[in-house]
């Protein structure tokens, strides 16, 4: 039982680090899904057709790995062993999500070589959420 009552140094931190970032996140995603039209007049035409031209299935990935983000992340504040399953899942819809911007869209022409950063950064912090849930099981702090 003593695994259970001691935290892992940082384990806190880490999950609110993770529930702010994936915040950000889910903000991110109701702002893309809920631009106005004045927002969206006001992009390049290349950049206007990015947004007119996504398909749902891209929304609900985008849905999934911002969402699912930020309750794996809470699940993992509470020291839920299912927050693995769901940062699984986030970061699943993460990379189906990217997927499309960057082999079914223009999205490299339209905004250049600099747009692979954040999507990179992205990706990398959800495989480090999924492998620090693992570890936190490994080690019984989610139960």
């Amino acid at each position: 039982m003593s695994n259970l009552s001691k935290l892992p140094k940082g384990f806190k931190a880490i999950a609110i680090i993770a529930i702010l970032w994936n915040i950000m996140g889910v903000y991110s995603y109701f702002y893309h899904i809920y631009m106005p039209a004045e927002e969206i007049a006001k992009l390049s035409e290349p950049e206007q057709l990015l947004y007119k031209n996504i398909p749902k299935w891209k929304t609900i990935a985008f849905f999934i790995a911002t969402v699912g983000g930020l309750v794996g992340s809470i699940l993992l504040l509470l020291k839920q062993r299912f927050a693995t399953t769901v940062l699984i899942l986030s970061l699943i819809g993460i990379v189906v999500s990217f997927y499309y911007d960057f082999f079914k869209t223009n999205l490299l022409e339209v905004y250049g070589n600099a747009s692979i950063g954040f999507p990179a950064l992205v990706t990398i912090i959800g495989i480090l959420l999924v492998w620090y849930s693992k570890k936190m099981e490994k080690q019984d702090v989610l139960y």
